[in-house]
């Protein structure tokens, strides 16, 4: 059998699964700094997948990045309130999507 190398941030069950399917694994913990640079790695992988999904899928992927921001929120010491609370200050300021507007150009 041929090893697959991965050297990224996984779920906490994810050996439990690997091991269940019969495959044998190796796992190590990170340091807070590689953890931070993981989370934000798992980031952008999260969202490509979000990205790529169909809408079947989309609610798997989303909840995929939500959790991933949670574990970025904790991270940081960040409450999902003072979140919530950028979150409407941003919308005041710049506005939501409703409109669905595509910028075209400027000069």
């Amino acid at each position: 059998m041929s090893r697959i190398v991965y050297n990224k941030l996984v779920r906490d069950r994810i050996p439990e699964i690997i091991a269940q399917s019969g495959k044998t694994y190796g796992v190590e913990s990170m340091s807070p700094e590689e953890f931070e640079r993981g989370l934000l790695e798992k980031l952008i992988e999260e969202a490509r997948e979000t990205q790529q999904a169909d809408d079947t899928q989309l609610k798997t992927e989303l909840a995929d990045l939500q959790e991933v921001i949670e574990a970025l929120l904790v991270l940081k010491g960040i409450s999902r309130q003072a979140l919530r609370t950028e979150q409407r200050s941003r919308r005041r300021e710049r506005g939501g999507f409703k409109k669905r507007l595509k910028l075209l150009w400027t000069e």
